[in-house]
This record gives C-alpha cells, structure tokens and sequence, in this order.
C-alpha cells in the first residue's frame, strides 16, 4: 500500500510539474525566413597542435570528422617560431626564412579540412617591421608563450612594400611551390593547396593600435599583393574584436578603398565572458546576458553593411565564453562546458535569424595558459568535449537554405528554454537549449511522439549525444542540455 502510494504521488508530481512546465508550439507551416547561415569553427596555432603533443591527434582527427566549412586558421603571435616565417630582418645578404616549425602544423590542418573551404590568417606580422624604441626579442623556445611579441603602430615602411612582399611570399609558398626572397634566393616548398578564403589580420582594433582608416590602407595593399599571386582567392575584413560602428562605416564604404578593392566578407568577434568577482552560479544569467546584448549590436552593424555594402558576408568567427580568473586556474567543471555549448547554440539560433553568413565558435583547442575556458577538446584526455559536439550536431543536421518556422514556448517560468524549428525538404529538426542550470522538462506536442533526440549534457560529458526517442509528451532538458528533435 505504501508503494502504491508513493508511485501514485511520483505520478501526480510529474502532471503537476508537467502541467506548469514550458511547452513547446511549432508552426511547421509558417515560414519566417531561409537560412544562409554555415556553422563552423576557429583553429587557433598552438604547441598543443604540433605533431608529437599530447593534443595533436584528438584534435585533427576531431576537425576532419567534423567536416566543417569556412574553418578558420590563425597562427597567432603568443608563439612566434611557431607562426612567422621571417622573424629576422634582412641584413648582410641574408635572410631568416624558415618554416620548418610552421608547416607541419599548417600542412596537418589543410590535410585535416580537405575538400571544405577555408579562411586562412597568419595574423602575426613580423615585430620588426614596426618602428619600436628597442629590438622586440622572441622566445627562443617555440613552446614557450610570449605575450610580449608585439608593439608599435607605425611600419619602418610607410609605403607598406615590405609588409605586403612578406605576404604575398608566405602566400607563394602555400600556393605556388615557393618564392624568391629578397636576396634573390629562391625557396622551394612544392606545396599546391587552393586558398578560398585569406582573412587580413586579426583584431586590429587591439593589436597595433590601427585607426579604420590605417587598417583600410593596409587591408587594400594586402588584397593587392595576394591577388597577384593567388588570384582567386576571396577576402576577409577586420576581425574585429570590438563592435565599433566607426570602422564599420569607414571600411564598409567603398568609396574609402582603392577602386576594384573586393569586399567579399567582414568578420568580428564576441565572448561571454563572466565578471571576475562572480560564482558560477551566477554565470547562466551572465553570459545569456551578454549574448542577447551581442545580439543586438549585430542588428544594429547589420543595417550599416546593409546600406553601405549589400553584398558583402558576414563572418562572426571567434564565439566563445570566458570564465573568472580564479576559475580560469582551476580544473574547469563540466557543468560549465555545457554551458559554454548551450551559450553557442544560442549564438547560433540568433544569430541565423539575423541572416549571418557564417557563425564561428572559439576554438578548437585551448589549455592552461592558452584560453582553457574556449576548449573544444578536453585538454585532460584529448576527447571532444560538449562545445565540440553541440557544434558537430548542429552542422551535421541544420543546413544553409532551410527553412525557420514558427516557434514558441510557452511557460509560466521565464525564458529557460530557447527552440526554433527547421524544415529542409521532407526533413524537420528542433535545436533546443536549456539555459538554465536545472533540469526542466518540455512538453512538446502529440505529433512529436516517436520523434529520434539527440542530446549534449552531463550525461553524454566528452561522449558523442546521447541518443533516445520521445515516448510521453515531454523531453527531460538537464541542466544546460541541447538537444536536437528529429520528426519521423
């Protein structure tokens, strides 16, 4: 009697939470808009990426199950041997061309991406091109990172002639089998790869101090060097790491380039981050926040490049979140890790129904010292971990030139619970995100039952989705889970 009880109070405390759950309302039939959106990644050049470490070979073999377009690779100034192939000047008939450290890394992502376009970025220009007050040393150890390969505003070169030639030489040796360098030594690296996409410098906002004016004049004779050696290739602007509308106005108005300056594509970058005094209870409200207030700029730098320059793409191509400093210096939770993928899944909703192009998440490899908090694959055991796998879901099954429908929760509790529903063909999915750090069940509709789930929680942690099929009229949505709904 006492079981019977119990079992009856279970069932009549699941009605109850049922009854005043969210739930969710497609309108398969009400198109609200076509998707041009790609989902994608960054790959950031770092030791972990070198062949031999601990990382390597869980990471490639990551991206290239991934199967992801518009990937993004940037070796970046923290590890100068690793990404500057002239780290010397010129100097008594000589030159320091070596990318011995370089290719391997680079050789193993084209490898790892092969037959997907891809935006390169060696973003780092060589320190000693900029007018500094002394000699700017590197680390000598090309594990080592050195956050101090950097400084100066103005080139040595005004006229940007040296800038430019070491560009379009990196790019002849990628592309072109080698090059000749400034002593009249030819170089021979036998590579052949197709670059789709270079995207011209990283964050000029911040690193070198560039005005939209003086990046512009440099993003124009970049784009004319490169365009002679490798004259297919398209052209990504800015990287901003800042939304200033400034440099959108300046950069996206052609009147400010040189004539027959492409503007294919712009891009710009946003991180959650959560406020250093905070506890990570607080960080569902935080970074959630500071998604929608990115949301919003983007609307605004939408109509800017609407009006100035139509048919330009947008690529926002680092999303990720920040956690405190404190927590940055201890082993990271895997409650925060679905947080961090439910925050990307929320970019990735808002930011197809803005009509972005490309929507990239940062990155695929971080570690201590290195931006752990933006991991796609878990530094400890080199397994992808949720961030990964939300990406792979939604790139595995939400595809450019399906349809958004209608779609709504309605709950008596908030905004716990984001959805939005996609027809391709006969095909129809629901992406679904739990932005909260408790488990809420969804109703969803009588249509619904039989439906296939794959979800990304606590439960699947550095595992592919689990998966499972709706049998009752509800999904269990644990804490921070994303979820992907496949109708029969």
């Amino acid at each position: 009697m006492k079981r019977f009880t119990v079992i009856a109070c279970w069932l009549l405390g699941l009605q109850v939470c049922m009854a005043q759950g969210p739930s969710l309302d497609v309108k398969w039939d009400n198109i609200l808009m076509v998707s041009k959106s790609t989902p994608t990644l960054q790959v950031v050049g770092n030791p972990m990426l070198r062949r031999g470490a601990l990382m390597h070979d869980g990471s490639f073999g990551a991206l290239k199950d991934l199967g992801a377009d518009y990937v993004r690779y940037v070796p970046w100034f923290p590890y100068p041997k690793l990404v500057v192939a002239e780290l010397d000047a010129p100097d008594s008939g000589k030159t320091s061309w070596d990318f011995s450290l370089i290719d391997p890394m680079t050789i193993d992502f084209f490898d790892a991406t092969k037959g997907h376009s891809v935006i390169i970025n060696f973003s780092t220009t060589p320190q000693w091109m900029y007018k500094t007050d002394k000699p700017v040393p590197y680390a000598k150890d090309p594990n080592q990172v050195d956050w101090y390969y950097g400084g100066g505003t103005q080139l040595r070169d005004t006229t940007m002639k040296e800038l430019t030639d070491y560009y379009a030489r990196l790019v002849s040796w990628y592309t072109k089998g080698g090059f000749t360098d400034e002593m009249g030594k030819y170089h021979k690296s036998g590579y052949h790869y197709d670059i789709p996409y270079w995207e011209v410098f990283n964050e000029p906002d911040y690193e070198h101090n560039n005005t939209p004016e003086t990046y512009t004049k440099k993003y124009d004779a970049m784009v004319t060097a490169i365009h002679q050696v490798s004259p297919n290739t398209k052209f990504v602007g800015l990287a901003l790491a800042f939304e200033k509308p400034e440099w959108f106005e300046y950069f996206l108005n052609p009147a400010n380039h040189r004539p027959g300056i492409p503007l294919d594509m712009i891009s710009y970058h946003c991180y959650a981050n959560a406020n250093d005094q905070q506890k990570f209870d607080a960080y569902e409200y935080t970074l959630f926040d500071k998604a929608d207030a990115f949301l919003n700029t983007v609307s605004y730098i939408e109509s800017i490049r609407k009006r100035l320059s139509p048919n330009t793409k947008t690529d926002i191509d680092e999303l990720g979140t920040f956690v405190s400093d404190a927590m940055r210096n201890q082993p990271i939770s895997q409650a925060y890790w679905n947080l961090s993928a439910s925050v990307y899944a929320y970019f990735f909703i808002g930011l197809t129904k803005a009509g972005i192009d490309v929507i990239g998440e940062s990155q695929l490899v971080g570690f201590p010292t290195q931006y752990p908090d933006v991991s796609m694959i878990n530094y400890v055991n080199s397994k992808p971990n949720a961030r990964f796998w939300v990406l792979k879901m939604i790139r595995d099954n939400i595809k450019a030139g399906g349809s958004l429908v209608s779609t709504g929760i309605d709950a008596n509790t908030g905004d716990d619970i984001t959805a939005q529903a996609f027809v391709n063909g006969a095909s129809k999915k629901v992406l679904l995100l739990n932005k909260r750090n408790k488990t809420i069940m969804l109703k969803v509709p009588a249509a619904f039952n039989g439906a296939k789930v794959s979800i990304v929680d606590e439960v699947s942690a550095d595992n592919p989705p689990t998966q499972s099929v709706i049998n009752g009229g509800a999904i269990e949505m644990k804490p921070f889970a994303v979820c992907l709904v496949t109708l029969n």
